[in-house]
């Protein structure tokens, strides 16, 4: 793919793009100055936050006598400086928009490196502009957090994969496991996300050098960075837990009567949670986790005829082709505008066909990497459920290869007119 793009005029298109990105999601933020938080995930990590700030270390926060792992803590410790006044939760937003900013900024120059500066121009407008990226900055929820954290994995492993210098390795190796490790306490369904990116790693290094210790740095790095939350965890709870007690609240209320049938199926509802007979509010939620992963597996197996037709719901649904009046009203469940909902499918659509245009633009080594979260993304899907919360971690790997596709375009443009 020509590069016809010079240094100076592709660091002004990226600031551009960064400070387009900056005004749709500042605007975003102030039109939720006045909306209190509405009952969904955003409750638990603004309180948690906000006990962090007191001085309470991750307790359930409705029933602070529970220790409390509902999700990973990285997004309560990252909020919880800010959670000061009686309305705490407008200055914990912008956590979330910050991040979404750098988002921008990361891609393009993570573009830029990998497939020449006109990609990365194009890669920072659409992760500027794009719905499924902003509609999560400003909210207090995890999925911007986290899809910052892929981004800096994905630049890291590029980084790392073709250092030929000894030290350069090294340094972009520490700064992998440190993206890698902080994904996992983003989100923890990123757990699958470590080691096929060290796969990745692994074998694309081998052109370069057989030295596989890089690698194996990067994933002792992550380790060692997540391991005080899972001995903490380990040390504290009824049950074993390790990064969180979410899997049984996500087993249950994905395999259950409502989402196995009926337009709804492949997807999560909180019904089939509190339809649980043994479900009590201030139940220590290790018990709890344990017992509901238990009643969704047990699902699971007296309806395995029916799991392929659901697997089947649950990736149309990812990937927007069934299901959308469900997806939208869970968007807006979750504090994101109905039109932007809506905005957010359509340009999917459009960048999932550019993307695939774009796989075919990049060199092999490149979109194998981007393929990477999608792959995590498809795993979570068949597991638990399909939406665009579980999505979220390929969006980053859909805005670079739509970008390749779009520069490819753009490359071509002139001589088509002559």
């Amino acid at each position: 793919m020509r590069d016809e793009i010079d240094a100076d005029t592709a660091r002004r298109a990226l600031w551009a793009a960064v400070g387009v990105g900056a005004v749709v999601r500042f605007a975003y933020f102030l039109s939720k100055w006045s909306s209190p938080l509405l009952v969904n995930d955003s409750l638990y990590y603004a309180g948690q936050a906000h006990q962090l700030l007191r001085g309470i270390w991750f307790r359930e926060v409705f029933f602070p006598e529970h220790p409390g792992a509902e999700h990973g803590p990285l997004t309560s410790i990252l909020m919880a400086p800010v959670s000061i006044g009686d309305d705490f939760y407008r200055w914990q937003r912008l956590v979330t928009v910050a991040t979404g900013i750098a988002l921008v900024w990361v891609l393009g120059r993570f573009a830029a490196e990998a497939a020449g500066a006109r990609v990365g121009v194009v890669a920072a407008w659409i992760a500027a502009l794009y719905p499924n990226l902003w509609m999560n900055d400003g909210l207090v929820m995890s999925e911007s957090i986290s899809m910052l954290c892929v981004g800096c994995s994905l630049w890291a492993a590029w980084r790392v994969a073709h250092a030929a210098d000894g030290r350069a390795a090294w340094r972009a190796a520490a700064w992998l496991g440190l993206a890698l490790g902080l994904a996992m306490l983003a989100r923890s369904e990123l757990v699958v996300f470590a080691p096929l990116v060290a796969l990745w790693v692994a074998v694309a290094r081998r052109r370069v050098a057989l030295d596989w210790r890089p690698v194996v740095l990067s994933l002792v790095a992550a380790g060692v960075l997540v391991s005080p939350w899972v001995v903490f965890n380990l040390s504290r709870f009824e049950r074993p837990v390790l990064l969180t007690t979410n899997d049984g609240t996500t087993w249950l209320g994905a395999n259950c009567d409502a989402m196995y049938h009926g337009g709804d199926a492949g997807g999560w509802t909180i019904e089939c949670i509190v339809a649980d007979p043994a479900y009590r509010a201030d139940e220590e939620p290790s018990v709890r986790s344990a017992r509901q992963r238990s009643m969704g597996i047990r699902y699971v197996v007296d309806h395995i005829g029916d799991v392929p037709k659901v697997v089947a719901a649950r990736v149309a649904r990812t990937l927007d082709l069934y299901g959308l009046d469900d997806l939208v009203h869970q968007d807006v469940g979750e504090e994101r505008p109905e039109w932007a909902a809506w905005a957010g499918i359509a340009m999917f659509w459009v960048l999932a066909v550019l993307a695939a245009i774009g796989v075919r633009r990049l060199p092999r080594r490149l979109w194998s990497l981007l393929l990477v979260p999608v792959a995590v993304v498809l795993v979570t899907t068949v597991l638990f459920y399909g939406g665009h919360r579980i999505r979220s971690t390929a969006e980053p790997s859909l805005v670079v290869l739509s970008a390749a596709a779009v520069a490819w375009w753009w490359a071509r443009r002139p001589h088509r007119a002559r």
